[in-house]
């Protein structure tokens, strides 16, 4: 392997579910937070000798939250054909479904840009500041928009199921 390969594999490997998880977040859809997500660390590896010294995984998620924007801008529409199996857990199958089908619903109810703030300030715990630059909008937009979204998840959102749900990286809500 080329020189810093290795390291850059322990990077895919220590970040690849939580980056996926968003990616499902900001799309909705499996399949594309997949290709999403490959996009992203494939991009991230073309920078890798610049941003491995400094914070590789906010870069890949500065890429990933991009590549979404742009596919809403260009939208491509893909198909896929073949269904990739889950990979085993140990926790409650039935509870992890009915969590992340709540969830999808309550995102579903969002736009595109209500969503992407959505995901980048909570799921992220991103700064205001950090979200507006990401997505190349306003202070303002971003506080507006996710006061917006977050009022319209109060009202439109389904009920939240009763069980407590974790993100990747072990956190609460």
């Amino acid at each position: 392997m080329a020189r810093g390969d290795d390291e850059f594999a322990d990077f895919v490997r220590a970040s690849s579910a939580r980056l996926t998880h968003a990616a499902y977040l900001l799309t909705g859809d499996r399949h594309q937070a997949e290709d999403a997500a490959q996009t992203a660390f494939a991009r991230t590896y073309a920078a890798w000798s610049r941003v491995r010294n400094k914070d590789a995984y906010s870069y890949a998620r500065r890429v990933l939250a991009n590549h979404v924007v742009d596919g809403w801008r260009r939208p491509i529409r893909e198909h896929a054909t073949e269904d990739v199996p889950e990979r085993p857990t140990g926790q409650d199958v039935a509870q992890v479904v009915t969590q992340r089908e709540w969830l999808t619903a309550a995102l579903a109810t969002l736009t595109a840009r209500e969503r992407a703030i959505v995901v980048l300030r909570h799921f992220f715990d991103l700064p205001e500041a950090e979200v507006a630059a990401e997505l190349g909008v306003s202070l303002g937009t971003v506080k507006s928009t996710n006061s917006r979204a977050l009022a319209k998840l109060r009202i439109t959102a389904p009920d939240e199921p009763e069980a407590d749900y974790a993100t990747p990286n072990g956190g609460g809500r």
